[in-house]
């Protein structure tokens, strides 16, 4: 990180952006500010090289093709391999953790060969996961329960390296009826949780932004707009 700003990389919004994760990037910018630290958001398109030298880095949700182009796009600038192999967070969501995983197909049924971040594959589900999603996390420094909604019809299974980011409690998560969602891997986190996310979940923007900041502790937060808007998701689900 450089001395004055924490800079969060959106990774590839003009093709990973159908669902509007790109407000991850906004939450982590706005949750850092909020607490005095200077923060800026880096853009990261198919006209530009992947960077390796950002702070923390989030990819978002898109179709078939778009991961393609997005697969093809991180495989030639292997910026952001290169940032998670030296430990800066990166967090994924739905068709980013397919693109990051080891092979993943479409829903014609051609593979296609993903970026290896992760320890996965993923292949069609016979029906779409589709409505809110909850989960416990299983990783240590989360222990609040997790929202998103879930829109996809690939089916993920984790390898030996990756570990699941939590146990569904409502929903389908990685797998209809398999009980798990997400994957973590390094300092890679992946779930198929949309929202954004981290407007949902402050605590996991907040493990992120440890993370990145290489601290143990961040001055708390009172807002309590964020704290309703987690109850009705969360009783949403139910």
């Amino acid at each position: 990180m450089s001395e004055s700003t924490l800079h969060v990389g959106l990774v590839l919004p003009d093709v990973m952006g159908t669902y509007g994760d790109g407000g991850n990037a906004l939450i982590l910018r706005q949750r850092a500010r909020m607490r005095g630290i200077n923060a800026a958001i880096t853009e990261i398109t198919l006209d530009d090289p992947v960077p390796e030298s950002l702070d923390i880095y989030v990819l978002g949700g898109a179709e078939d093709y778009a991961q393609r182009l997005a697969t093809r796009h991180l495989t030639r600038y292997p910026g952001l391999q290169r940032a998670a192999a030296a430990g800066r967070p990166v967090l994924a969501i739905c068709a980013a953790i397919q693109v990051l995983g080891h092979w993943y197909e479409t829903s014609s049924g051609e593979r296609v060969e993903g970026i290896s971040l992760l320890d996965l594959t993923t292949a069609p589900q016979a029906r779409r996961s589709i409505g809110e999603l909850i989960t416990q996390p299983r990783i240590a420094g989360l222990t609040q329960p997790l929202s998103g909604f879930e829109n996809h019809r690939g089916g993920t299974t984790l390898g030996p390296d990756a570990r699941p980011l939590g146990t569904v409690r409502h929903g389908d998560g990685n797998v209809a009826g398999g009980g798990l969602e997400g994957a973590v891997q390094g300092s890679v986190i992946g779930t198929y949780m949309h929202g954004p996310a981290l407007a949902r979940n402050p605590e996991l923007a907040d493990y992120l932004l440890k993370q990145a900041l290489g601290t143990d502790v961040l001055a708390p937060l009172n807002l309590p707009e964020v704290d309703q808007l987690r109850r009705e998701r969360l009783a949403a689900g139910r």
